[in-house]
């Protein structure tokens, strides 16, 4: 895998007057530098609409060519989505490599997948939108490499006609569907077994792991970084007197994650779909947590997980100046759970919570029966 340490980029972000705007451009600074990327600079506008050949506009565009030019930046980031044809007038007119915000993101993606299933996924993700750029594109394949560090396909890839490509896509995708049948054999096996399943989700860097590591005991990879998990990593822990219940954890949620990747990523957080309860964890300092909490919502909605039953985590109270504890619903289940996953404050209130909706699921089993 080749490393992206040494890449510099310059960032561009257009002002549509979206009220997030602020968010995602400390967001797209985040994954520039989850990605290995330096940022030399960064130059911002505002507009009403994109322009249809340079998105940013010729004006724009000549103040980003001469800060490339004086600051030899070789990478130009867009924190938006290019179409085909203003990413190549882009990249003619800058002289350097031009990526978007979702080649930024399929490309830390590409870094951090870890299991076969992952991989695939990521190199499927990776060639459907590469697919749409290679059309009617008469330069050479060679310099269109994929996102900062060329990971992923690579050069040899998109020298490849449509029809090897659309021959590879359809090969992982009937690779996809084996795995995705493997998973449905074990999920099976563990709802005969009347095993409690639960998945952790949330915004990206909101502390999943950390909570994960907690409850299971397990070693998973920990970062103060977004996407520090990709794969979706299952292990069993026990309540105590209530039995085995086998927890989830999940790739995190982001504002404008791009469609193509959720579908591709669908087998893995099938875990989610199939959850029997959601954790939905929650970083509590963050000023913008509603806005995370919507955009988690809107995901899971998306890959019909939105009618599974959540809990609220509220994680990191040790840095929002809240006290560690717990909330219950009207119906008197606990809905809501103040804690930090790092130090253990609040631990106790989850796995109370967890043994009761254990409980409730055995329960409703009963009655059915």
């Amino acid at each position: 895998m080749k490393q992206a340490g040494a890449e510099s980029a310059l960032l561009v972000s257009i002002d549509f007057g979206d009220a997030d705007y602020r968010e995602s451009l400390e967001e797209l600074r985040l994954l520039a530098k989850t990605a290995g990327v330096r940022t030399l600079a960064t130059i911002e506008a505002r507009r009403s609409r994109p322009d249809a050949a340079l998105f940013a506009g010729s004006g724009k565009v000549q103040e980003i060519a001469e800060v490339v030019e004086r600051m030899e930046i070789p990478l130009v980031i867009f924190n938006h989505d290019l179409t085909p044809a203003q990413m190549r007038n882009l990249t003619a007119r800058l002289n350097v490599r031009v990526i978007d915000r979702t080649m930024l993101i399929l490309d830390i993606f590409a870094q951090r997948a870890q299991s076969h299933e992952g991989k695939v996924q990521v190199e499927l993700a990776q060639l459907k939108y590469l697919s749409s750029r290679l059309v009617g594109m008469n330069t050479d394949m060679g310099q269109q490499k994929f996102a900062v560090g060329a990971r992923g396909p690579g050069e040899t890839q998109l020298e490849l006609d449509r029809r090897k490509l659309d021959r590879r896509v359809h090969l992982l995708k009937e690779r996809l569907e084996k795995l995705r049948a493997q998973r449905d054999v074990q999920r099976r096996s563990r709802n005969r077994a009347n095993v409690f399943s639960v998945s952790i989700v949330g915004y990206t860097n909101a502390g999943k792991s950390t909570l994960f590591n907690r409850l299971t005991k397990a070693n998973t990879y920990v970062a103060n970084q977004l996407f520090a998990t990709l794969d979706t990593t299952s292990r069993r822990m026990f309540a105590e007197g209530k039995g085995e219940i086998v927890v989830s954890d999940t790739v995190g949620f982001i504002r404008h994650l791009p469609h193509g990747l959720v579908a591709a990523f669908r087998s893995t957080l099938e875990e989610t779909i199939q959850a029997d309860l959601l954790l939905h964890v929650i970083d509590a300092s963050n000023p913008g947590r509603d806005d995370q909490i919507s955009e988690v919502n809107k995901v899971l909605a998306e890959i019909d997980a939105g009618g599974i039953r959540q809990i609220l985590v509220y994680n990191k109270v040790d840095l929002a100046d809240m006290q560690p504890g717990f909330e219950r619903d009207e119906y008197g289940r606990i809905a809501r759970i103040f804690l930090s996953a790092k130090s253990g404050a609040g631990l106790d209130g989850l796995r109370l919570a967890l043994s009761e909706a254990r409980d409730d699921k055995i329960a409703a089993a009963q009655i059915e029966n």
